[in-house]
């Protein structure tokens, strides 16, 4: 196979009106090097790499493009010329989408070999990658998935220690490389809103977007809700064919949630793109409410002490689909898998089973039984809708119990949210806890107060209902110390993950062996 070299790079950035001027012509070897691995740290460069010195919000890459060279790197991609550097350089228009289209380069375009299929919103989107890669293998696909859990290839965990949903251009082609190489034929990417906006899955070819639902998320980094949900938006733009996004056989599809106030924005952006939409929502027995017509819905919901049992309908099609996960949300993450099913034309009824066989997601309304006389959930509702979702679901119909709330809201991340997490848990839940979640770089009491704040507004008082305990270890031992039976308590906000991110570092951190270790003390 012959090596990729620069010249390649060049001819196709230009190709695709990528770069701000001619490529470089291809005098000699020293101006037309071959390409090693591309990489955006300086730090990562090894002799013969490829470095793209993007702009962050913090750092500048062209600053290190010095470094970069002094380490080894072949050619340089930026943005503006670097003066007195000693490579070859490619000037491109934005560094972020040159970097996404060389690293698929670099990996050999795995996505035009593999279906790919993106789910983004606020909420849902690893519940529903986990539906959705269930019910494609049970049609005989093999699937990988990245999310926010987990990275699956050919069926082996690989997990996600980064707690990254949507990995940098370089890690993301490189996973779907391997996928591909492994025999895996589609790809499950969840791909968030920093993803789409930092260009991080540009030269990723989508052949299905799923939307599951858009709420108030990250406004640290966007600045804005609109320019948040523009991201999200975004997405279905990319289904359009071209060539970079090569038709596969499966043809291009959007499945949105039409529940949703976003969900026809969605649908606009992909029918411009030339997909088919398959709008899925709640049937009028269960959501009685003008809307546009829906391809999939739920007309019937029990829960069972294993779950739920939920009654689908397409226009040719009506079944049971048993599931084993609690919270009535996550009939909207079965109706998104489902839809996946429909616009991918697999059958219904295998569909169904294999939604039915998927157990409970890694910290997703996760039970915790050490035969207390209240139920503990832990669950990764981390915003102000999610965690009024949640609870809603846990509360009890007995009027002598009620609800715990233990949680807390990131350091560095979105800090509008914090009041109005205070004030849903303070409206809902006997018992406020306020503790860390990953404070980072941020004071924890600060980011505490905030959200107490909004739970003294509901009506809570500290040192009563409401309790600020830093320490989160000690804040579920309270929790499970103050419980009553029949009560229900919530751990919110940290799910899955293993670590606590601090100032001084990560922390090791797992919320079930916690919990459990909370209610086996109680129990002594």
């Amino acid at each position: 196979m012959t090596e990729p070299r620069l010249s390649q790079l060049g001819a196709l950035l230009h190709r695709r009106g990528l770069l701000a001027s001619e490529p470089l012509p291809a005098h000699h070897a020293e101006a037309d090097p071959a390409i090693g691995a591309v990489r955006y740290d300086s730090r990562l460069i090894a002799p013969g790499d490829l470095f793209v010195a993007r702009r962050g919000q913090h750092t500048d890459g062209h600053d290190h493009v010095p470094g970069a060279v002094d380490a080894g790197a072949a050619a340089v991609i930026v943005e503006r010329p670097v003066p007195r550097i000693t490579v070859p350089e490619l000037v491109a228009c934005d560094a972020k989408v040159a970097l996404g289209v060389a690293a698929s380069w670099r990996a050999g375009d795995p996505s035009h070999d593999l279906g790919v299929l993106g789910i983004t919103g606020t909420d849902g989107k690893t519940t529903t990658a986990y539906l959705v890669r269930a019910l494609l293998e049970r049609a005989g696909r093999r699937t990988g998935l990245l999310g926010t859990t987990d990275v699956i290839v050919a069926g082996r965990s690989l997990g996600n220690e980064a707690r990254t949903s949507t990995p940098e251009a370089p890690e993301l082609q490189g996973y779907l490389a391997a996928m591909h190489a492994a025999g895996d034929r589609w790809a499950v990417v969840e791909s968030t809103s920093h993803g789409l906006a930092q260009q991080r899955v540009r030269g990723t070819a989508y052949d299905v977007a799923v939307l599951t639902n858009i709420t108030s998320e990250h406004l640290e980094f966007h600045r804005t809700l609109d320019a948040y949900k523009a991201a999200k938006r975004s997405l279905f733009s990319r289904l359009a064919v071209d060539e970079e996004n090569p038709e596969k056989g499966f043809g291009k599809h959007a499945v949105v949630n039409a529940d949703d106030p976003e969900g026809e924005s969605c649908a606009a952006v992909a029918t411009e793109a030339g997909a088919a939409v398959i709008r899925y929502g709640l049937g009028h027995a269960l959501a009685p409410h003008d809307r546009t017509e829906l391809d999939l819905s739920a007309v019937g919901l029990a829960e069972t002490p294993s779950g739920m049992r939920v009654e689908m309908r397409t226009s040719d099609w009506q079944g049971t689909v048993p599931l084993r996960l609690a919270g009535r949300f996550n009939v909207a993450n079965a109706l998104a898998a489902m839809g996946v099913a429909l616009a991918l034309g697999l059958d219904p009824e295998a569909a169904a089973r294999a939604l039915a066989d998927l157990p409970a997601v890694p910290g997703r309304m996760q039970r915790v039984d050490e035969g207390q006389g209240f139920s503990v959930v832990i669950d990764y509702a981390h915003t102000a809708e999610s965690l009024a979702k949640v609870l809603d679901e846990l509360a009890p119909t007995d009027p002598d119990t009620g609800l715990i709330a233990v949680f807390g809201s990131a350091g560095d991340r979105d800090p509008t949210k914090r009041e109005p997490m205070g004030r849903v848990a303070g409206e809902r839940a006997r018992l406020v806890i306020v503790t860390d979640e990953d404070p980072r770089s941020e004071d924890r009491e600060a980011i505490l107060g905030a959200i107490a704040q909004g739970a003294e507004a509901a009506g809570k008082q500290r040192g009563d209902d409401l309790l600020v305990i830093p320490d989160r270890a000690e804040a579920i031992a309270e929790a499970m110390r103050r419980a009553r039976p029949g009560d229900a308590v919530l751990l919110a906000g940290k799910g899955h993950e293993n670590t606590i991110e601090t100032a001084a570092g990560e922390l090791p951190w797992d919320e079930e062996a916690t919990a459990r270790e909370a209610l086996r003390a109680i129990a002594r």
